[in-house]
């Protein structure tokens, strides 16, 4: 039974929209797209160099169209969105922070945060602080003087 090159296509195609699986952003699909019609040519009987230009036209057309509809939708995250919003925000301290301890907590808006003191200096209850940075799920703060 002689091969016929038209598998080879659809095998290509397979592994592409399976490697879309592992992927992310809809970058491999294309090229199984393109890979499919170009075994659906060669089933029908065309050359292969037609399947070739079909696999190469119809992915990359398919990659660039898809580049631009997503570019347009999808924003990456600006600075201040997930728990890095919390940067820079006041709040008040719950419970004494002390490093040496490991214990302290803050309220920042309506959350409440374990906390940790940016020099390792003790921080008392009710001490109006500033978070600094996050370390993992500990918020990291320094307290404020009346010039902030």
């Amino acid at each position: 039974m002689e091969f016929e090159i038209y598998w080879l296509w659809f095998g290509l195609a397979a592994l592409f929209i399976v490697g879309e699986i592992f992927t992310e952003g809809f970058f491999l699909l294309w090229f199984g797209i393109g890979a499919a019609l170009s075994g659906v040519l060669a089933m029908l009987g065309v050359g292969p160099a037609w399947q070739w230009a079909a696999f190469v036209v119809v992915s990359g057309v398919l990659l660039a169209v898809s580049r631009r509809f997503a570019d347009r939708f999808t924003h990456k995250q600006p600075p201040g969105i997930g728990a890095d919003r919390l940067i820079g925000r006041k709040g008040v301290v719950l419970e004494d922070i002390d490093n040496l301890q490991n214990v302290g907590r803050v309220r920042i808006d309506k959350e409440e945060w374990r906390a940790e003191s940016a020099d390792d200096a003790k921080v008392a209850v009710g001490t109006r602080v500033e978070v600094v940075r996050l370390d993992g799920t500990h918020a990291v703060v320094r307290p404020l003087t009346e010039e902030n």
